[in-house]
């Protein structure tokens, strides 16, 4: 026989009712959780285990963030308070150049007026170095004053406690000095002391030690000694008389055995030279 096959039908809620109760299980729910720890216990036994390490977690991400956002804020304000010290240092450090600066050249000026009052007798001009050749030393250098001033060749330039040369070369408002430490440079000098003559040559390679020569002196007594004061001497042709060169510094017999020669430091520091003293008087007046 064939199957009779039932159809069964489905029983289908409106949805008015379906929220009617799912409101009502709610309610009921609500109830229990404020009467009763039915609810509240395991729901806090499962936070336990899940939302609590994450809220832990986020603490702790949340705490590191805001403490390396702290770091940062001090250390840009410490940057930037370091670049402000810095700027004051550097700010310090032009000034104390400058000082250094005009504390030198207040003392050439003053030793100027110095040597001024000692050469009193001698009309003199004062002037800037304005240039010098290459090298360490001031040996061959130009100065800020000329023929509008009244300079010409072979006036005698002095500076700090005395000689520091003469001038070889002269324009409208320029002239060129060659200083006795120069290779080429010879000066009749005696001993102040005992009126011994000797010549003074420069030397650029011993002048490294702070030093130049002297040669042709005859001391047969032996009177001259280191320590002795070199001036120039009165019967140069060009430099005139009484300058101060410097001092013996060492002596020595010839192979000759008839002079001596030997060293001198001279009194004019050649490494620095900001202004000097032109006499303008020539030892050979035509």
């Amino acid at each position: 026989m064939p199957r009779v096959r039932v159809k069964r039908q489905r029983v289908v809620l409106p949805s008015k009712y379906v929220l009617l109760i799912l409101s009502v299980v709610c309610v009921l729910l609500m109830i229990v959780t404020y009467t009763t720890d039915f609810i509240s216990a395991p729901l806090s036994y499962v936070s336990g285990y899940t939302i609590v390490p994450f809220q832990n977690g986020i603490m702790e991400v949340g705490s590191y963030l805001s403490t390396r956002a702290d770091d940062l804020k001090q250390l840009r304000e410490v940057m930037e308070h370091n670049e402000q010290l810095q700027n004051e240092v550097d700010q310090l450090k032009i000034e104390n150049s400058n000082l250094i600066a005009d504390k030198y050249e207040l003392n050439e000026l003053r030793e100027l007026y110095q040597l001024d009052q000692k050469y009193s007798g001698y009309e003199k001009v004062g002037a800037r170095v304005i240039g010098k050749d290459p090298g360490n030393w001031f040996s061959v250098f130009l100065i800020d004053k000329g023929e509008e001033d009244g300079i010409c060749t072979d006036m005698n330039v002095m500076a700090g406690s005395g000689l520091v040369g003469i001038v070889t070369e002269v324009g409208p408002n320029w002239a060129t000095v060659r200083s006795i430490i120069d290779d080429s440079s010879n000066v009749s000098a005696q001993v102040l002391s005992n009126s011994k003559h000797l010549v003074v040559t420069g030397d650029l390679l011993l002048m490294e030690k702070g030093q130049i020569r002297f040669s042709q002196l005859v001391d047969d007594d032996s009177e001259v000694v280191e320590g002795d004061q070199l001036v120039t001497s009165d019967i140069s042709d060009k430099y005139l008389p009484g300058i101060n060169i410097g001092y013996i510094s060492s002596v020595e017999k010839d192979a000759n055995n008839l002079t001596k020669s030997g060293t001198v430091t001279p009194v004019v520091d050649f490494a620095r030279m900001d202004v000097v003293l032109v006499i303008k008087e020539l030892k050979n007046k035509e």
